[in-house]
């Protein structure tokens, strides 16, 4: 009676580890068939994307002047603030004008010299006339009177000149602002003596709103773009421009491209843009450095793509992975040169309608099998978890 529950014991213990290896085969051979991984994917649509281009540049005075002065003397006042604004037209300094008042009074004096002469002259010569006529004179006489009367009106004409000059540099002993604007600070006090020739001006003038910005550009750049909109690969963008200040932020200001400067600076190898910016809060400085933004121009062809779907090779080059007609992974080199906020722009490699896979991307590989679905389903991309097959089995 013990030996058979004995052999008992024996075939039900192995059946149990029969049962149990079944069991563990069954797993291990549903682990093996959990199927193809699931991966996310995007439709490649061609559209218009802007070619932004970043610029240094930096910040010029719309309008600047120089406050030299004309004639030599001493400065007797300063009539203005340093670092305050003043306007065209504006006394900004006064020279001593002893001197020139002097001349003033001379170069009159010498006028009505000059036009006493001249009507004397004029008076002799018509009283020759008549006299001329009937021979009781001779011809040369009356020649004679005629030319000093024209030499007098002539130095009548020269010491009015002459007078006008010394006004003039009376005038210029009160120097005033050419323009409006914000003035520097003073180079000359009362007291210093100035030189109509010196290289120094007294002070400088600038006018800030509106404000010049000059952007440099590489000539290689500009001509790569122009060629691609002659071509007809690009076409041209807006003149709209925005700067990024020297701190990072946002100048809350746009501007516009005025001009392109026709020269390429031999030294650098770029080429001059200047753009125009309002200026109203005096936020702008000359001389600052800044960033400009612009879209210079507008590919019409490009492809924008999600940046996680781009992957780089050990050389640097871009590649994407499809997802195939027989749902297997399609290994894909593309040209994506630059990004366009989360997305990269694609210029070469893809085509309208292809299917692009952003999820599921680790250890996928060339010709793996896939299932791929729609990135913006609520379906979970990935392998399912481990054991999970078993579970459901």
């Amino acid at each position: 009676m013990l030996k058979k529950r004995s052999l008992w014991l024996t075939g039900a213990l192995s059946a149990a580890t029969l049962a149990l290896g079944a069991c563990a085969n069954k797993d291990e051979q549903g682990g093996r068939d959990r199927g193809a991984p699931q991966v996310g994917y995007v439709v490649a649509a061609v559209g218009a994307v802007p070619v932004t281009t970043e610029l240094g540049a930096r910040t010029v005075a719309f309008e600047t002047s120089e406050i030299r002065p004309q004639v030599s003397g001493l400065i007797r006042r300063r009539l203005f603030t340093e670092g305050g604004l003043v306007r065209a037209g504006q006394p900004l300094y006064q020279i001593d004008a002893s001197l020139y008042q002097a001349a003033v009074d001379q170069a009159a004096a010498n006028l009505a010299s000059a036009r006493a002469s001249a009507q004397a002259a004029e008076e002799k010569a018509r009283r020759f006339a008549p006299l001329a006529k009937m021979q009781a004179i001779a011809e040369q006489d009356y020649t004679d009177a005629l030319a000093q009367a024209r030499v007098a009106r002539a130095a009548v004409a020269q010491n009015a000149a002459m007078l006008e000059t010394a006004r003039i540099n009376l005038r210029y002993t009160n120097l005033s602002a050419p323009i409006s604007g914000r003035i520097g600070r003073s180079l000359a006090t009362p007291g210093a003596l100035v030189s109509a020739s010196q290289a120094t001006p007294l002070a400088v003038i600038q006018q800030t709103d509106p404000m010049y910005v000059d952007m440099q550009q590489s000539s290689a750049e500009l001509t790569t773009l122009r060629q691609a909109i002659a071509s007809g690969g690009t076409t041209a963008g807006s003149t709209s421009v925005r700067l990024r200040l020297e701190d990072g932020s946002a100048y809350g200001f746009a501007g516009t491209v005025q001009f392109s400067e026709i020269t390429v600076n031999e030294a650098t190898g770029t080429v001059t843009l200047r753009a125009r910016f309002p200026n109203p809060q005096g936020l702008l400085l000359p001389g600052m450095f800044v960033t400009a933004l612009f879209e210079q121009a507008v590919n019409p062809a490009a492809i924008l793509i999600p940046q996680a779907a781009v992957q780089r090779d050990f050389d640097g080059s871009a590649f994407v992975y499809l997802a195939g007609k027989d749902n297997k992974a399609v290994r894909r080199k593309v040209t994506a040169a630059r990004t366009v906020g989360p997305n990269w722009v694609v210029t070469d490699g893809l085509k309208a309608g292809e299917h692009v896979i952003t999820q599921g991307l680790a250890n996928l590989k060339q010709g793996a099998p896939i299932r791929p679905v729609p990135a913006a389903s609520a379906q979970r991309v990935g392998p399912p978890p481990a054991g999970q097959t078993a579970k459901g089995k």
